[in-house]
């Protein structure tokens, strides 16, 4: 087999497992064992091993003991490690919303249009409780954000935030989730449109400031929508 070929596999199981570890369907704490990602994935063990190396390296995957018998879990998601990541996350979001807020009027504009038609949506979703609802509030939530980071931000800026998207997508789905079931989006979807308004507005200040302000904030909604 080429490199290229191997390279290929290996970043084909890294996909998979990743996509089912960010969206929860593996859930945090769930052994990965090679073997058995091995028959499941018609993949040789060298592949596999790649990816749960990789996985490893990204924080979403811990090892357990001897790497080459393959014992590898999920990572398992914690209150002390959520706030320490949307602490860091708001404050990159944040940088990006002021960068938003400084492109020009028109291009402005155009972003807020597409930030309250995605806020919008999740209004609609706001009460309900089905599985399809939470999947989509919970891309919604996401794709939120995204916009506005995106729309202006820098190459290094966007490192940064690529290197921990797996991780805070793998928390907004949580949070997102125990929001739905607890019928708390409301106060959310406000400090949404108060990031949307500043962009708009062309106040770097506010926008920075209102989207930290939201995932500062997330952390005290996951912990009292989770009681309820």
């Amino acid at each position: 087999m080429t490199k290229t070929a191997a390279r290929g596999l290996a970043r084909s199981a890294y996909e998979h497992l990743r996509r089912h570890i960010v969206t929860l369907k593996l859930a945090p704490g769930t052994p990965l064992v090679e073997v058995d990602l091995c028959a499941r994935l018609h993949l040789s063990r060298t592949p596999v091993r790649a990816a749960l190396e990789r996985l490893h390296h990204e924080g979403l995957v811990t090892m357990t003991g001897n790497r080459t018998l393959g014992r590898a879990v999920v990572a398992r998601l914690t209150i002390e490690d959520m706030r320490e990541l949307f602490l860091l996350v708001g404050a990159l979001d944040g940088i990006a919303a002021r960068l938003a807020a400084a492109l020009e009027r028109g291009p402005r504009e155009r972003l807020a249009a597409k930030a309250r038609a995605i806020n919008e949506e999740l209004r609609a979703l706001a009460g309900g409780a089905r599985v399809s609802d939470v999947a989509l509030a919970q891309d919604l939530d996401l794709r939120f954000h995204v916009l506005y980071e995106r729309a202006a931000a820098g190459p290094r800026l966007l490192a940064k935030l690529d290197a921990l998207h797996a991780q805070r997508e793998r928390y907004v789905r949580l949070y997102t989730a125990a929001l739905m079931h607890a019928h708390g989006l409301q106060e959310s979807l406000a400090e949404h449109e108060a990031i949307v308004a500043a962009i708009e507005a062309g106040d770097g200040e506010a926008a920075e400031r209102r989207a930290a302000f939201n995932y500062r904030n997330a952390l005290g909604r996951y912990e009292r929508a989770s009681r309820v």
